[in-house]
């Protein structure tokens, strides 16, 4: 089945580099009053009031509580000093997702200042892996993605997926918001979990009401990664509120439309691309989640195309006949073969061929079976 729809966005790049340092104070008191920061400058503040009165993160007092404020002060200075042109390239990236992420907070009614969180999970580069295995815009570890339901095997990665992985990413901020009625716990339990902060907050408050202040309470019990994670959250927000006061180039971020299909069964992307007419690039960067560079076998699969090739390619694709939509190798069974001495052989993993060949039980191969081997 060949499905076409118009809907929003795509793109690439590199990841966020580690902060400056900056340890929490050891000491906490609540501070009821807001601190406002020196070089505030309300004439600007006036003049775009939309930016600074309607965001219940970047706007709230709690955002300039001297614990907050300092960390987030010192990620604006290492971004506007030499962290300049790596934010710059955060900016430019941004400006291919930034429109879809927005139809999706307008659509779930939460924060728009949401639309910078990649900035500090991935440097909005979709292929972005982290050291613990996280991947995509949002930074999902696999049992996560696969618990909000997206799907993640050894050739679709949806975390890589900017439209599948945003709309779960929100999902979860606004569940956890709904749970713990603070979107800077919200935030914090984004990076270190819901489980953690549920623990500290019983552990250092446990008789009082939810909401923005118990953020601050238990910021010193959170790993380093977690207090440093909301201030440099705000940091990339106010910047990206107001790139040009802080000395980068306007974003470009109006929403880009492209065509989808959906694919049912296994169809290497140079397959795609050619039924597209379109270079194999533009395909395999428009869509990151083909981590093995073809479909799944055996289930759908969305695609995004070039806006204005998807009628082409659906011409096009019918006419392939289905046993060359694949680009593969084959490799033909002999006496002693085994899944992992032809994964051995290829330089494949068994989890690829076994999703390549779902037909194969690896206890039952037979001599002359002809096992598909996907191309690198």
């Amino acid at each position: 089945m060949v499905g076409l729809s118009s809907v929003f966005i795509v793109g690439c790049s590199n990841r966020t580099s580690d902060p400056p340092g900056s340890i929490a104070p050891p000491h906490l008191e609540i501070e009821t009053e807001v601190i406002w920061s020196e070089d505030l400058d309300l004439s600007f503040i006036l003049s775009e009031p939309t930016k600074y009165f309607s965001d219940p993160i970047v706007d709230s007092k709690w955002s300039r509580h001297s614990i907050v404020s300092e960390i987030t002060k010192s990620w604006i200075d290492h971004w506007t000093g030499d962290g300049h042109e790596e934010f710059s390239i955060y900016l430019e990236r941004m400006g291919r997702y930034a429109g879809h992420i927005d139809l999706e907070i307008k659509s779930l009614q939460v924060p728009s200042s949401l639309r910078y969180l990649p900035i500090i999970e991935s440097g909005f580069r979709p292929r972005a892996t982290s050291s613990a295995k996280a991947a995509g815009l949002w930074q999902f570890m696999t049992a996560t993605a696969r618990e909000v339901g997206l799907r993640v095997s050894s050739i679709l990665d949806e975390r890589r997926d900017p439209i599948r992985s945003t709309q779960k990413a929100l999902a979860v901020l606004k569940g956890h918001n709904e749970r713990f009625n603070s979107w800077f716990l919200s935030l914090a339990a984004y990076n270190a979990g819901p489980s953690r902060v549920s623990r500290l907050l019983k552990e250092h408050a446990p008789l009082s009401p939810m909401g923005d202040s118990l953020y601050l309470v238990i910021h010193p019990f959170l790993p380093r990664e977690t207090q440093e994670f909301v201030p440099k959250f705000l940091a990339a927000a106010q910047i990206g509120r107001s790139p040009v006061r802080y000395g980068f180039s306007p974003v470009d971020d109006a929403l880009v439309s492209f065509d989808e299909v959906i694919l049912t069964g296994a169809t290497s992307v140079d397959v795609i691309a050619r039924a597209a007419e379109t270079a194999q690039e533009i395909i395999e960067e428009m869509n990151p989640q083909l981590i093995r560079g073809f479909t799944s076998p055996g289930s759908e699969t969305r695609i995004m195309l070039p806006l204005g090739t998807g009628a082409i390619f659906m011409r096009n694709y019918q006419l392939i006949p289905e046993d060359e939509r694949l680009s593969v190798l084959e490799h033909r069974v002999v006496s002693g073969d085994t899944l992992g001495h032809i994964a051995l052989r290829y330089g494949v993993s068994v989890a690829v061929l076994l999703e390549a060949n779902p037909e194969v039980q690896p206890t039952r191969l037979q001599i002359g079976y002809w096992v598909r081997v996907p191309s690198q």
